[in-house]
């Protein structure tokens, strides 16, 4: 592909506090998949609300040909979903939250293909008006969802758990399966799914793992584990992100297919 027709990604990021400064912040290994996997040029998000003073999202998502939304420690205010006020201590980032659910809400309507990865996964079913589990561990029959409580990277790279892929659906015909293990690291989890919402797999104890939104013209999608790490290695996630590159090349070439022309004439 020409260098005209790198897809362009958006990125959301986190804001966060770094010793006394406050910054915009996105983990590398997501910069990676979009420059290294897709193919494609990264343009981070910054986490300042949308509307007037902030993101200007219809601006934005008129230079964009996807939409990778990424995870956090952070989790989505409880006030979005009508919960119980969060736990003293749990990390939130309300700044993210103000900007991520408003965008998601308007890319979907302008046909933005979406990759929505742990947080930002729970922010797609936010967004659509579902609800969460603040702490999945603390419900009966459920697993620990969490990382492992190590300094090392590689207990986080090991698949966690299956999931049952659900037979028919997107994740079905894209991977060709109706099972795989997966490496999910999260806190919170999906509790009602979102109207629009197509339930793409189930972890052993009947908590939601991926879905995607019915009739979505191109590839929307959002899976709680990280397929960003070793993102070629594993097949899974190969094709995940492959899918993905897929749609946001096809919305590159179609938006800027006028100006290609334009400069070969």
């Amino acid at each position: 592909m020409s260098r005209a027709l790198r897809p362009l990604i958006g990125i959301s990021a986190c804001r966060r506090t770094i010793t006394v400064w406050t910054a915009h912040t996105v983990g590398d290994k997501y910069v990676k998949v979009v420059t290294e996997t897709i193919g494609g040029m990264p343009l981070i998000l910054p986490a300042i609300g949308a509307g007037e003073d902030g993101l200007d999202v219809d601006r934005v998502l008129d230079l964009l040909d996807g939409l990778l939304l990424t995870g956090s420690p952070s989790n989505v205010e409880p006030s979005h979903y009508g919960g119980r006020p969060a736990r003293r201590g749990v990390a939130a980032d309300p700044a993210r939250d103000m900007t991520t659910l408003p965008l998601i809400r308007r890319a979907l309507e302008r046909a933005v293909p979406l990759f929505a990865i742990c947080r930002g996964f729970q922010e797609l079913n936010v967004a659509l008006g579902g609800t969460l589990h603040q702490h999945v561990e603390e419900i009966p029959g459920r697993l620990d969802h969490r990382a492992p409580k190590v300094d090392a990277l590689a207990p986080k790279l090991e698949p966690a758990h299956p999931v049952a892929i659900t037979p028919g659906g997107q994740l079905h015909r894209l991977l060709g399966c109706t099972e795989a293990s997966v490496n999910s690291l999260h806190g919170q989890g999906i509790d009602r799914l979102a109207p629009g919402l197509r339930v793409e797999a189930v972890a052993p104890d009947g908590q939601i793992e991926a879905a995607s939104v019915v009739d979505a013209p191109g590839f929307v999608c959002g899976v709680q584990w990280h397929p960003e790490h070793q993102a070629r290695e594993n097949p899974l996630s190969a094709k995940l992100f492959d899918a993905f590159a897929a749609a946001c090349r096809a919305r590159a070439q179609q938006r800027l297919a006028p100006a290609v022309r334009a400069a070969a004439e």
